[in-house]
């Protein structure tokens, strides 16, 4: 089995001690310092140069196996015993373990993540350990991705292009009757798209969300992160939009393609074109340094030349439904949403190694909408654009 080492996590980033409860399916937080699925909460700690997890030994040999620079702090070393002799809740046992464990390691200080629970930040406190969260800090730490991160996003990215080509094909494949597709003789609808996505994401490892997944069309609507439902119509733009997770190290990956099985219009043509030149522009500008408002700001100045409205144009307090009406992207690890975020009023810099998606796009009322968003790589070196192997033709 192989090791996984995560060096470099405590600078410079950090020069505090850390605390994070949590457990590694629902925390990208603690993911990003545990590597592996662990379902039940635990605390993570960091003290004087030393990771350290306060866990049982249900979890032990895994964790010692799999993560070559963690320690093992067993809560039979702590009192879980006489604890339970005492007939304590399971709660009062846990909050009274963590507080144990920080004192075993001379935290009288830590930095802490926003979603650290409040019940067991206030028993601590109790205790007299100061705590700080800092958002910020977590994020940067997470941007910062580990060769197993970057490894499973791209795992993800590849599973999301062939997923891409299963959405294609069966829209290439689709006869036209009247204004409706079909295909081996059954109505072509977006569930039935949705679900070959997800069989496909699930045998190659990376599973789409059950939730939602955009296979959207219509000149009316809809718009967003609607997800689309019905028969799928011909010469009218269908938006497939993505993300599955890859299952080994729980990132993501995430991209859009616009199809039209059947006649393009000129118009179609035309703002597909726009975003596509959108999207260009915005791929050139993704170097370190350059913010998340100033790489919108390419984007809007395509839409805006060609007169369409953007998030920068539209007047305060009234929501944009059309044209460019949204953000440009964001960053995609550990979770589909994270940080850095591109769009107005984001004035964090690009780092080397930041993995985001970039997604113009526009809607227009009676047409319809075209979107492109590729998932890229930023470097000194030129970004990568780890789903660009897939083409950007209207024609599936």
């Amino acid at each position: 089995m192989p090791v996984l080492s995560i060096t470099g996590a405590l600078s410079p980033l950090l020069a505090m001690d850390v605390l994070i409860y949590g457990d590694t399916q629902t925390s990208a937080t603690m993911r990003h310092e545990v590597p592996l699925s662990i379902g039940d909460p635990f605390l993570y700690l960091e003290a004087d140069g030393r990771r350290v997890v306060l866990t049982s030994t249900l979890e032990e040999s895994r964790l010692a196996d799999r993560v070559s620079d963690l320690e093992c702090l067993l809560i039979d070393a702590l009192g879980w015993d006489e604890l339970r002799d005492e007939e304590r809740s399971r709660a009062e046992i846990e909050r009274e373990l963590c507080l144990r464990a920080a004192l075993s390691l001379r935290i009288d200080e830590a930095v802490i993540p926003p979603e650290f629970p409040v019940y067991l930040a206030d028993y601590l406190r109790g205790a007299g350990v100061r705590l700080n969260p800092d958002e910020a800090l977590f994020d940067e730490r997470r941007r910062h991705k580990t060769a197993a991160e970057m490894a499973g996003i791209r795992r993800a990215a590849g599973v999301a292009v062939e997923a891409m080509g299963v959405a294609a094909t069966m829209l290439r494949e689709a006869s036209i009757e009247g204004d409706g597709l079909y295909l081996a003789g059954e109505l072509l609808t977006a569930e039935r798209v949705r679900s070959s996505i997800r069989e496909t994401c699930a045998r190659a490892g990376a599973p789409a969300p059950a939730e939602i997944m955009v296979v959207a069309s219509g000149p009316t609507g809809p718009i967003g992160h609607q997800e689309g439902h019905g028969p799928l119509p011909a010469h009218t733009p269908i938006e497939v939009d993505l993300w599955p997770q890859d299952e080994a190290s729980g990132c993501w990956a995430d991209m859009t393609r616009t199809f039209v099985r059947g006649t393009i219009s000129d118009q179609v043509a035309e703002i597909h074109a726009i975003a596509l030149e959108a999207h260009e522009r915005a791929c050139d500008g993704a170097v370190p340094g350059v913010t998340g408002t100033e790489l919108h700001g390419l984007a809007c100045d395509v839409f805006e030349r060609a007169g369409y409205p953007t998030q920068r144009t539209k007047k305060h307090g009234q929501p944009l439904r059309e044209g460019f009406y949204y953000a440009l992207g964001h960053g995609v690890g550990l979770q589909v949403h994270e940080p850095p975020l591109l769009g107005r009023g984001e004035r964090e810099p690009l780092i080397e190694g930041d993995v985001i998606a970039i997604e113009p796009g526009i809607f227009h009322p009676g047409v319809g909408g075209t979107r492109v968003e590729d998932l890229v790589l930023v470097s000194s070196d030129g970004l990568e654009r780890l789903t660009g192997a897939f083409p950007y033709d209207l024609i599936p």
